[in-house]
């Protein structure tokens, strides 16, 4: 088992990666501090809880925890205001107290849904993150929790830190192809912005990623969330450096909300939306070459790098004015200087943007 600790002072809290953690989830409850005597409550959705829900609860009871469950459906369309009120009343029926907790077995969705009813249910109980997904190695790690508007992602929401991270990579080796691809996007995304030797690692070893050797997607699991880890604890509410960790989501973000929420994966939208800080990058005056090894490394573990036609620059556009990234009339992007190191540019041109976006519809080089 590979362990990192989130150092949070008495809010630290440890993440825990390695197979068939999921059988022993009661003595991990225990671990985290929370008390027997208290129900929890597992969120899960329709895709991961007929594999794992079962087992798991067997697990707790035995433990002698009281469980409840509540399954959303799979898909982002779940992180929503009215989805989460689904979840809160469950909590509220199933008499949870203040010194309960919420378990979020699945992937980003779940766990960013069952994060904000943790956050907000007696305004604040414990949490735990079981990501069941390489894309949710990202958004489990940090404590950021929220749900969609139809107006923009991840608007509603809350810093909340989890008690305890539990990644059971055997959880992983039934993800379908592509969802293996839009996780190993936020994986490379963290060696772009501050690891140049670790992106280039993960296009080395892009074939043993997307075959899911375990033993290589530890390291690159552990990797990825020992640098996350290391730039949140200096920046937990986003209010300077933890900004760095949106590299591709400015654009990524809109692409998700213009072609519906699950049209393009998570991962692919940002993707697309690295590629597109890169493009921009070289109309600010950097390196061309950065844009080239970025799309190489993206390609070469099956992520799309282009922006599908039918996307209107308009509302796309729109959407970016929605982000939380706009700020004054400015865009605020994530720009790479190199390979493994980037800057926040807050004034970034409207009008740049949008040669971004046309460029990013056409096939072919870009120059």
């Amino acid at each position: 088992m590979r362990s990192i600790k989130v150092d949070f002072g008495d809010r630290s809290y440890p993440i825990h990666i390695g197979s068939g953690l999921l059988q022993n989830i009661g003595e991990r409850c225990v671990e985290a501090g929370f008390p027997v005597r208290s129900s929890l409550l597992v969120v899960s959705d329709t895709e991961v809880a007929p594999r794992y829900l079962p087992a798991l609860e067997a697990a707790l009871q035995q433990k002698g925890y009281t469980v409840y469950s509540h399954v959303i459906p799979a898909g982002e369309a779940s992180k929503s205001l009215t989805v989460y009120e689904e979840v809160m009343t469950t909590a509220i029926q199933a008499g949870l107290d203040r010194h309960s907790a919420v378990l979020a077995l699945g992937g980003g969705v779940v766990g960013d849904l069952a994060g904000f009813v943790a956050a907000s249910y007696m305004r604040g109980i414990g949490f735990m993150q079981i990501p069941t997904t390489i894309l949710a190695h990202d958004s489990s790690v940090g404590g950021k929790v929220a749900v969609n508007h139809p107006l923009a992602k991840n608007m509603i929401g809350a810093f909340y830190q989890p008690s305890m991270v539990l990644y059971d990579l055997n959880t992983l080796l039934t993800l379908p192809p592509r969802q293996v691809s839009s996780g190993l996007a936020e994986v490379v995304k963290h060696g772009l912005i501050l690891d140049k030797e670790f992106a280039y690692w993960c296009r080395e070893h892009a074939a043993e990623l997307l075959g899911l050797n375990l033993e290589v997607l530890g390291y690159a699991l552990e990797r990825g969330c020992s640098i996350k880890a290391d730039v949140i604890r200096n920046d937990e509410r986003e209010q300077g450096v933890r900004a760095i960790l949106n590299l591709g989501h400015t654009i990524g973000h809109a692409i998700e909300a213009v072609g519906g929420y699950g049209v393009l994966l998570h991962g692919e939208a940002i993707s697309i939306g690295m590629a597109g800080s890169a493009l921009l990058a070289a109309k600010l005056g950097r390196d061309k070459s950065i844009y080239e090894e970025t799309v190489s490394m993206l390609s070469a573990l099956s992520l799309p790098v282009r922006l599908p036609a039918h996307y209107d620059e308009d509302e796309l556009m729109e959407a970016m004015m929605h982000d939380k990234k706009f700020k004054e009339g400015k865009m605020t992007f994530i720009v790479p200087d190199a390979i493994g190191s980037v800057s926040i540019v807050n004034d970034v041109q409207a009008s740049l943007v949008r040669e971004v976006i046309a460029q990013l519809k056409k096939e072919g080089s870009p120059w």
